[in-house]
């Protein structure tokens, strides 16, 4: 699988998505220009020490991303969508985008790709998720419907063993 995220602002957020990212085999795409730079503290604070086992891609802008990742199946993740997250059918190879904390993905990219564009659900009286929690609802979402390929099957505990019944 693959995250996009179109010029992020906060580096925390990028930070737990790049977490989240080395703990699923998923690589993460940034298209700038970024609000922080990839060496600020937070970043890596949030990452942990996961940060240097991350396969992370940089891209100058959107047209730079889409020319290095030509037929790419792109889902568009924003809350002006029609079609909620979980009705749709993932891949295992596609991407999923998500828009800049502050305003989100561009207007003009979502009318372009509208049967592409998908919504997390939440009541009408909040404006939307934070940004890390909406990449890994979404892709969870998206690992659960190729079954969570490559990933742990077992959990195992660290002093003690199951019961076997």
């Amino acid at each position: 699988m693959n995250i996009v995220l179109l010029e992020p602002e906060i580096p925390a957020n990028t930070g737990n998505i790049g977490r989240t990212c080395v703990a699923t085999g998923t690589v993460l795409h940034l298209i700038e220009p970024l609000g922080f730079s990839l060496s600020e503290k937070q970043l890596k604070r949030a990452g942990m020490d996961y940060w240097s086992m991350l396969d992370v891609r940089t891209y100058e802008n959107y047209a730079d991303f889409l020319m290095k990742n030509p037929g790419a199946k792109i889902w568009y993740a924003t809350t002006k969508a029609h079609q909620v997250y979980s009705d749709v059918s993932f891949g295992e190879n596609d991407f999923i985008m998500f828009g800049k904390e502050s305003a989100g993905i561009p207007e003009e990219i979502l009318v372009d790709n509208e049967n592409s564009c998908i919504r997390i659900p939440m009541c009408e009286s909040i404006r939307s998720l934070n940004l890390s929690n909406s990449a890994a609802i979404v892709l969870y979402e998206a690992l659960r419907q190729n079954g969570f390929n490559g990933l742990e099957e077992n959990g195992e505990l660290h002093k003690l063993s199951w019961k076997t019944t």
